[in-house]
């Protein structure tokens, strides 16, 4: 190993630390955005108005087929061009919404499989309670229902977590912008670039285990007993 320098790494490490915290910092905006805006997609899917669906369906299968680099660009370099409406964005700004809105979608059907999921007797049980639309959300349908998706979203929080570098590529001086500043400084790439491996890795794969064990628990929990007699297909 010729070319690795652990004085270079050392070096290195507090200049790319300082990035971290904006990271963590971007990573959580984007997770809430994403976390409120994909609950508006669920919500607004539910509608019994026929006209929006297709739309929508249309938009949400735009945004995920398009790369979140691209969305971030548009956003950035692009939306401020658009006229009448168009305005330039801080890159932070810009980064959440590109990010959060993209990952919205995603979890907009982790919710709509969550709520999918509860028994038909639930429905009927809040219409025979003569409950309300929010307080049949608040009481009944959400309780049975989000607690299941919660691994899922956890992972979605995970993948974020790895996703939050591209922000780097608008500005954003998060710790792949920091190790990318000290190789242009430094003409050396491969020591900031592990330090920002390795805390990828300290801060993922803990992580990962918890959602693993918590998704353990939770099919324990929620996973439906099989009939007296049934036999496993």
């Amino acid at each position: 190993m010729s070319n690795w320098s652990w004085s270079t790494f050392f070096d290195a490490f507090p200049m790319v630390l300082e990035g971290l915290g904006i990271t963590l910092g971007l990573t959580i905006a984007c997770y809430v955005f994403a976390l409120i805006f994909g609950f508006i997609w669920t919500l607004i899917r539910r509608m019994p108005i026929k006209v929006i669906q297709l739309p929508l369906l249309w938009i949400m299968e735009f945004i995920r087929s398009t790369p979140p680099l691209v969305q971030l660009f548009f956003i950035f370099y692009a939306w401020p061009m658009v006229p009448v409406v168009g305005m330039a964005l801080d890159p932070f700004v810009s980064a959440v919404l590109g990010l959060g809105i993209h990952y919205s979608t995603y979890i907009g059907e982790v919710y709509r499989s969550g709520i999918d999921a509860v028994d038909d007797g639930q429905w009927e049980a809040a219409r025979a309670l003569n409950y309300g639309t929010s307080k049949k959300w608040t009481k009944i349908i959400l309780p049975q229902a989000l607690p299941p998706t919660i691994p899922m979203l956890g992972n979605y929080l995970i993948i974020m977590f790895k996703e939050v570098p591209l922000a780097s590529t608008i500005g954003v001086l998060g710790i792949l912008a920091m190790a990318n500043d000290y190789g242009a400084q430094h003409w050396r790439y491969l020591e900031p670039l592990t330090i920002v491996a390795i805390l990828f890795l300290v801060l993922s794969y803990p992580s990962a285990i918890l959602i693993n064990k918590l998704e353990r628990k939770m099919n324990k929990r929620f996973d439906k007993k099989e009939p007296t007699g049934s036999k496993a297909v």
